[in-house]
């Protein structure tokens, strides 16, 4: 399983990513999950669109998609798209030779043309080629500002996922969950203090509880308030 990045070296994604990103620690709609697993166990070959604000998760199942499809014995392709932009025909080269393709942050390419014109051809590659195919953008296909109308008419095709924001009790469920999978405690005051002192977007909360784990474990802490305020500050 290989992240593409012009900017490095290609290395197995489990190297790269948390392995919190995976079907396991993933806190929301049941059917969401259910039809990434459908795809990345080869179930499904229909082209996906997961549309959703920022710490919705689209990153986590595209991530997580790829895990299990490597998993399942299928080799797979995830590309953050924001990462491209201006070279995309280079970057996507090939690509479609997987059994899974997931390309995150779609938005970043609309708007120029020989990006979106390399996209389009990548597309219809992989569609010819039966291979399963994932996007993650912010906007709605017609919400996209796209040059190109053939592109937005493929993209209008693909199965619509949309996400929505945890709320609160679906944060502190998902830190729980990573919490537990290290063998931490994290009392529930604790968990409180940080919800409503700290930012609600997933992947901030996600970047913190790392720092926090890694403080934990030098200093051989549970993670409680007065912990939580060493830490990060009152």
């Amino acid at each position: 399983m290989v992240a593409q990045d012009r900017a490095g070296p290609q290395l197995p994604l489990a190297l790269r990513h948390s392995p919190d990103q995976r079907f396991e620690g993933w806190v929301g709609a049941p059917a969401v999950l259910a039809q990434l697993q459908a795809t990345a166990a080869g179930e499904s070959s229909d082209s996906l669109y997961l549309q959703g604000g920022s710490g919705s998760g689209k990153t986590h199942l595209l991530l997580a998609a790829c895990a299990a499809a490597e998993a399942a014995g299928r080799h797979a392709n995830y590309l953050s798209l924001a990462r491209v932009r201006g070279h995309a025909r280079d970057a996507l080269q090939g690509i479609e030779q997987a059994g899974l393709v997931a390309l995150d942050d779609l938005d970043a390419l609309a708007g120029n043309r020989d990006d979106e014109i390399a996209l389009f051809d990548l597309h219809n590659r992989v569609r010819d080629a039966g291979v399963a195919l994932a996007y993650a953008a912010r906007a709605l296909p017609g919400a996209l500002p796209l040059q190109l109308p053939d592109l937005r008419s493929r993209l209008a095709h693909c199965t619509l996922l949309a996400l929505r924001a945890l709320d609160d009790a679906g944060r502190a469920q998902v830190l729980r969950q990573r919490a537990a999978s290290r063998g931490l405690q994290f009392d529930e005051a604790a968990l409180e203090w940080l919800l409503t002192r700290c930012s609600r977007d997933l992947s901030d909360l996600a970047a913190l509880f790392e720092r926090l784990d890694h403080a934990a474990l030098a200093a051989q802490r549970r993670l409680t308030v007065p912990f939580l305020r060493q830490v990060l500050g009152a």
